[in-house]
């Protein structure tokens, strides 16, 4: 018996189709899979993966079949995409990746802009990053060159050459920190399309798709038919200056192509890119083991512009199963044995506005002045600094601070110290950590969820690059002051709604098993590893094989 399944990038447009085979396979063989298909979906919580599960009838269906591990854990403070993604596939800790967060700030380079991205290479003359314009169009250019580790499949391509090594996903910081440097083939989103790295061709068959994307996009879409189960997720919360979240089910007026990325079409063209390279690339039909690393993002910016516990939301969770359903059937009809392993690189937070409907006090957003212009600027004036330059740096409120370097010692030790016991001070602040009490705390080990503040700070920590000192807010403060620009709700906390993610394995003929105490994101490299023969020595990963046969036999040996 065969079916035709077809992944729809845009409503009323096939990208992609092939034709699948519905006959049963035989169970897992002991010889390593010749495609691994590793899917980070950005902002899917352990919260989100629970709420949803019963629902499910595709793709996360299938995968909640397989092996779970439901308490996944992003186990580090920083819960950013890039620290997240950074973890999935080298094994370690961002901090040890060199990935502290998706910006930083580093007061040695000689442009004017301070800001560094995580995926760009700042080292070109004429890029820029700080300046929100700069970044939306931009004007810098894309790289891994920060990332300090090698990730699977460029282990992989090491000891086997034949082996390639592709992302594809909708952010580029997603397909970088997953992928690595040396890549086959890469593409993130970018406008109206996927682009790569400077100078690398793109592939006929993104370029097809891309050209597909460019003649849909602007076009109007309809409102997607609501769900049964996101009936009573429809209501409509207040916030802002009259604007409002909740009931809105992704219809977009023609030449709205700005918001394309906060809906589920976009992981549908993730997905479609992504079939689109396996099919010409042949992945999984070689001589070696080949490796695909996705990143979903639609998830992400749904929860961004909408919060997490709304139709919107729960609408994304629907059309993401069955996206990824189509996406496997799309594989089976390739007769590829392949393993999947699916993640997220953080949780996420829900608007406080409904939050605080819903019964929690500590729901708010954060104090407008709590930020380093404001409390840069108090210091200066209790110090009597003269001079109008910043004495604080920091890309945002929470997370990573810089003293200005061209204090004299003395003078930014005392900036420094006034600083931060004014933050601490501040009521919706649980913690100011300093760099060098981090730096001589041991990276740490065993179950992460009784991780003390600090060790989760250390584990996105790196001493070359982390700030003087690091600010932790309270639980259920959404570091968002106004909502002005778009984003009513984030992440980025030390708390475990941004740090737990569901861990899925799964393999036609996987046993299914569930084991519900708690792993990390830096395991998943070294299970994978053992599934396709590549070792990473102990010393070079922070996590540790799981077991994923559920029987006699050990995958990790």
């Amino acid at each position: 018996m065969r079916k035709t399944i077809i992944v729809t990038a845009l409503a009323g447009s096939i990208i992609f189709s092939g034709t699948a085979n519905a006959e049963d396979h035989s169970a897992v063989d002991k010889a390593p899979p010749k495609l691994v298909v590793a899917i980070s979906v950005d902002q899917f919580s352990a919260d989100l993966f629970s709420e949803y599960r019963s629902s499910f009838t595709g793709g996360l269906n299938r995968l909640a079949s397989g092996v779970v591990f439901p308490s996944g854990y992003q186990s580090h403070a920083a819960t950013e995409t890039c620290p997240g993604h950074s973890t999935i596939m080298t094994g370690v800790h961002s901090g040890r990746a060199g990935i502290i967060g998706n910006n930083w700030i580093d007061l040695s380079i000689k442009r004017d802009d301070k800001t560094v991205y995580c995926a760009e290479d700042e080292r070109i003359a004429g890029t820029s990053f700080g300046d929100i314009t700069a970044a939306m169009q931009g004007d810098y250019v894309a790289s891994a060159w920060h990332l300090l580790v090698p990730t699977l499949g460029e282990r992989l391509k090491k000891i086997s050459p034949k082996s390639r090594n592709v992302a594809v996903a909708g952010k580029d910081r997603a397909a970088l920190m997953m992928g690595g440097k040396q890549v086959d083939e890469i593409y993130w989103w970018k406008g109206k399309g996927f682009s790569t790295l400077e100078g690398r061709k793109t592939l006929p068959s993104v370029a097809a798709l891309n050209k597909a994307i460019g003649e849909q996009i602007d076009k109007a879409r309809p409102a997607y038919a609501i769900p049964a189960q996101c009936v009573a997720h429809s209501a409509k919360i207040m916030h802002g200056d009259g604007k409002s979240v909740g009931d809105y089910a992704f219809q977009r007026p023609e030449g709205a192509a700005s918001i394309y990325r906060g809906s589920p079409d976009f992981d549908g063209s993730i997905l479609a890119a992504a079939s689109a390279v396996i099919n010409e690339m042949k992945l999984g039909q070689g001589e070696a083991a080949d490796v695909i690393s996705v990143g979903l993002s639609a998830t992400d910016y749904i929860g961004h512009a909408f919060g997490t516990e709304g139709l919107e939301m729960c609408i994304q969770m629907s059309e993401l199963d069955r996206s990824l359903g189509e996406f496997f059937d799309i594989l089976d009809s390739e007769n590829i044995d392949y393993v999947v392993m699916l993640t997220a690189d953080h949780g996420g937070l829900d608007l406080p506005e409904r939050m605080s409907l819903q019964g929690v006090p500590a729901a708010q957003r954060i104090d407008p002045n709590l930020n380093a212009e404001t409390i840069g600027k108090t210091v200066a004036k209790e110090l009597n600094i003269p001079g109008d330059k910043p004495v604080l740096y920091a890309d945002g409120p929470i997370g990573d601070y810089y003293v200005s370097r061209d204090l004299p010692e003395k003078q930014r030790q005392r900036v420094k110290d006034s600083a931060m016991a004014l933050i601490a001070a501040h009521a919706q602040v649980e913690a100011v950590l300093e760099h060098d009490d981090l730096a001589a705390i041991e990276v740490p080990r065993g179950s992460p969820e009784i991780w003390t503040l600090a060790q989760r700070a250390r584990a996105s920590f790196n001493p070359d690059r982390s700030g003087d000192f690091i600010v932790l807010l309270k639980k259920g403060i959404t570091p968002i002051a106004s909502t002005a620009r778009g984003y009513v709700a984030t992440h980025g906390s030390p708390w475990d709604y941004d740090r737990r993610v569901p861990i899925l394995f799964w393999r036609e003929g996987m046993q299914h098993f569930e084991q519900p105490l708690s792993v990390m994101t830096v395991d998943i490299a070294p299970t994978l590893a053992a599934l396709v023969g590549v070792e990473i020595p102990a010393d070079e990963t922070d996590g540790k094989c799981l077991d994923i046969n559920g029987g006699p036999t050990n995958s990790c040996k």
